[in-house]
């Protein structure tokens, strides 16, 4: 029995979870027509994932996804924390705004949010997911027996192996071409810069679990030449982004939509290296000259600028996540997408040389 095969997934796709994008309206209708719909709840407290699980299941009885932020703790630095505010103080005053006057940890991470694994081992969602590490081998040990799928983002084999070794199901093998937050487990070690093609091949041989690959992929064609490299299913985000159940705002979708989106990586908005469609708060990011705050803190001070800015009707500071496939999203329900991307998947499986 496959993975797809234990969860009751037909179609070898998986929507990521896109937390801030992905709504549970989106992942239903992702799951309804085959494939495997995930919300992320790594910004919400456990009532809020709660509600959203709720919610998801109202809408379909298929197996769905749920995504934890498993990051280390921030380490608070308030000089360094005053300096990155001062910087940002200008574009705020762009906007007749202030910066806060402080910054706050605004996410939990999983690694130690009790409430939200009681809400987890009374909820029982099918599949849960960690990015950015791994949570302690009680809390894996406790979904597992609650009967909870488990899958890992693993940006390299050492990623990979140290997910299999505290007793994953599956990896996501997440390429530098995604968009959204590097799932490194390290976020100032060096990274590897590995692409999805690169790494799906490499943990498919050496990995010993079963990979999902994440990165760049848009289409049928993309999900055919993951699956030739190995990989059991290919999970698409940005492909998702603008259809209409997703949360994207009007900015967002304009930016992706537009003739020639491009991406950069950047910590500057939320003090994490994520890739995002450049903007003005890229820009700025490349330019300043500061190191930010350590995730989540720096991500306080960039929602803030983001609700100043969006409240003066300017849309270009916005944590626009995006992969590098962004110019080739289209604009369809997410039903009719997944049907598209199955269509494609049969034609390139099918004539490889169409693809």
């Amino acid at each position: 029995m496959t993975i797809l095969d234990r969860i009751g997934v037909s179609l070898p796709i998986v929507q990521a979870p896109m937390a801030g994008v992905s709504t549970p309206a989106l992942a239903a209708a992702v799951s309804q027509a085959g494939a495997l719909g995930s919300i992320g709840v790594g910004a919400t407290d456990a009532a809020g994932a709660a509600a959203m699980i709720q919610d998801l299941r109202a809408r379909t009885n298929r197996a769905y996804n749920v995504n934890l932020f498993v990051h280390a703790p921030a380490r608070p630095n308030p000089v360094r924390e005053a300096a990155w505010l001062e910087g940002l103080q200008p574009l705020f005053a762009e906007f007749g705004a202030e910066p806060p006057n402080g910054l706050r940890t605004i996410y939990n991470s999983f690694a130690d949010d009790d409430a939200m694994l009681a809400m987890l081992l009374e909820l029982r969602p099918p599949v849960v997911s960690f990015h950015f590490g791994l949570p302690g081998p009680d809390r894996i040990a406790a979904l597992k027996a609650a009967g909870c799928v488990l899958l890992s983002t693993a940006t390299t084999l050492d990623e990979a192996l140290a997910a299999k070794a505290a007793g994953v199901d599956a990896l996501v093998a997440q390429g530098v071409e995604a968009g959204g937050h590097r799932g490194v487990f390290d976020p100032d070690a060096p990274d590897e810069g590995l692409g999805v093609l690169a790494l799906t091949r490499l943990l498919a041989l050496r990995a010993g679990l079963p990979v999902i690959a994440a990165g760049g992929i848009m289409d049928g064609a993309g999900v055919a030449a993951t699956l030739a490299l190995g990989a059991v299913a290919a999970q698409l985000g940005t492909a998702f982004v603008a259809c209409p159940e997703s949360s994207a705002d009007p900015a967002f979708r304009g930016a992706l939509l537009a003739p020639h989106p491009h991406t950069v990586m950047t910590r500057a908005i939320s003090g994490r290296p994520a890739r995002c469609l450049a903007n003005r708060f890229t820009a700025w990011g490349e330019t300043s000259g500061l190191q930010p705050p350590d995730y989540p803190i720096a991500y306080d001070a960039g929602k803030a600028l983001n609700a100043a800015a969006k409240a003066a009707g300017e849309g270009g500071f916005g944590a626009q996540w995006a992969g590098q496939g962004a110019p080739l999203a289209r604009s369809l329900p997410a039903g009719e997408l997944v049907r598209q991307l199955a269509a494609e998947l049969d034609a390139a499986q099918s004539s490889p040389g169409r693809a």
